[in-house]
């Protein structure tokens, strides 16, 4: 006898369908599992095997095949235990006829039977509902962040003994209650005294979601400033905040059961691999780029970051997402971050007026650094030392009032163009609506050679944010000079 059941393996921050196959023949009593399983799959024969056996069933004495397919597909990892027993059992005749129709099984299960909550619950729910499937059993743990999604039954099973009344629907346990949700605490941009351009730089990165990286001594701020930006950032649609949470459900450092509402922050070791910061391994998985999708991604002391982490996200900048390839499999990773980088202005780090680098220092410094991604940033603001009258002054602007500005740009920009400015494809930056003036200053830089064509269009979109935080409907000459201005130097930022 053939049973079947859906069961879901992990691929990159998605979920793909499994169909986990049980065949019961007369012979010898064997259990092999086929179907490319890796040796946490086929190490589930043991798993299921006494699991079944401490639950009350009969584990049959039978020459016992299990197939997962599609069969070209390497599956990896402990959640087609619970799927594998189900089959099993179906096979055996000791579930009911029909009872794992149209449900799909996703858990690791323990020796005595209880099951174990598995990384990316959010996304097997999100390909069950992508399936037609009506119901997902999962532990509790697992359950409790699939109910996230709508549109499907998120059924909560603690041991195997009751699998029968969980998939037949005449029995759930109860789903734990969700996890108290975390204070923001963000620190405010009243603490920052002496940045003012620096601080519109943040607001105007805020706003459009542009890359910004900031120069200057150590000391002088620039942590300070990026770890205030979250203060400031819209707040996630809901359509974002299920992307988030699947993305950090699958790397294991979500919320668990919770909606992710705000945008992440990461912020990397400049010791991180270049596999570390974009993703891959030889089980792909995704790295700090997609971490910080639909957020930030803060790069502290930049040119100590190697070459090779620095130059594979050249690609996520421009593209929004990652292509991983290990041997015969490509996994794609989603990477739309805003990048926000520091780095000091030559390696001593005393800044111009007491610095000590060679001019040798100095090339070596800024070769750290290559002109192609340097050309994907859009904003570049020196952050000097602030003297002592700016540091004992009043407070400055507050986060919330920066938050109330950056969410009436937002929203011009989701009226207008459905993304922000940052995300406006080539083909449709016309509607950024330049004047005369404003397309002449732009035409004016990029004959001159002080842009590129990437250059200029990311020009074109800063001056497009600088216009939306001042309310204006087209772009004037006074916000394309403001981005040039921004770009000063932006190739050269190791330069006394």
């Amino acid at each position: 006898m053939v049973s079947r059941t859906a069961a879901f393996v992990i691929d990159g921050v998605d979920a793909v369908t499994v169909t986990v196959e049980a065949d019961l023949r007369p012979g010898l009593p064997s259990f092999s599992v086929v179907g490319m399983p890796d040796r946490a799959v086929t190490e589930a024969r043991e798993r299921v095997r006494a699991a079944i056996a401490n639950s009350g069933f009969d584990f049959p004495l039978r020459r016992l095949v299990v197939n997962l397919a599609p069969a070209g597909l390497r599956k990896e990892g402990p959640a087609l235990d619970l799927a594998i027993a189900g089959a099993v059992l179906a096979a055996s005749g000791q579930l009911p006829e029909g009872a794992l129709d149209g449900v799909a099984l996703f858990a690791e299960l323990s020796l005595d039977g209880r099951l174990q909550p598995c990384r990316g619950a959010l996304a097997a729910a999100e390909g069950a509902r992508r399936e037609g499937t009506g119901r997902l059993v999962a532990a509790p743990a697992s359950a409790l962040e699939a109910s996230l999604v709508s549109g499907l039954q998120a059924v909560a099973l603690g041991h195997l003994s009751r699998l029968a009344g969980a998939v037949g629907g005449s029995w759930h346990e109860p789903l734990p209650p969700a996890p108290p949700r975390a204070e923001d605490g963000l620190p405010d941009l009243s603490d920052v005294r002496g940045h003012a351009l620096a601080v519109e730089a943040l607001v105007t990165a805020a706003a459009g979601g542009h890359n910004l990286l900031m120069v200057g001594p150590p000391g002088t701020g620039k942590t300070m400033l990026a770890r205030r930006l979250p203060g400031i950032l819209p707040s996630l649609t809901e359509a974002e905040a299920l992307e988030v949470t699947r993305i950090q459900g699958v790397a294991g450092i979500g919320p668990g059961g919770a909606l992710t509402r705000a945008r992440p922050f990461r912020a990397p070791h400049h010791s991180v691999s270049a596999s570390g910061l974009v993703g891959g391994g030889a089980v792909p998985t995704p790295g700090e780029a997609t971490l910080a999708h639909r957020g930030v991604l803060f790069l502290d002391e930049l040119s100590e970051f190697s070459r090779p982490a620095l130059e594979a996200l050249r690609v996520p900048l421009e593209e929004g997402e990652l292509t991983v390839t290990r041997g015969q499999r490509t996994v794609r990773l989603p990477a739309s971050f805003a990048l926000v980088a520091a780095t000091n202005p030559c390696p001593c780090g005393r800044g111009e007026e007491s610095c000590r680098c060679t001019e040798a220092d100095l090339a070596r410094h800024g070769r750290r650094l290559s002109g192609p991604l340097l050309d994907r940033l859009d904003l570049l603001v020196r952050v000097e030392r602030p003297s002592s009258a700016a540091l004992a002054g009043p407070a400055g602007t507050t986060s919330e009032a920066e938050a109330e500005r950056v969410g009436r740009a937002r929203e011009r920009q989701l009226e207008r163009s459905g993304c922000p400015n940052a995300l406006l494809p080539v083909g449709r930056l016309g509607e950024a609506r330049c004047s005369a003036a404003a397309a002449e200053e732009l035409t004016r830089a990029y004959d001159a050679g002080a842009l590129s064509a990437r250059g200029r269009d990311r020009a074109l979109r800063v001056a497009r944010t600088i216009a939306d935080l001042r309310g204006a409907d087209e772009v004037a000459g006074q916000d394309v000079a403001g981005a040039l201005a921004y770009r000063h130097d932006v190739a050269t930022p190791a330069v006394r």
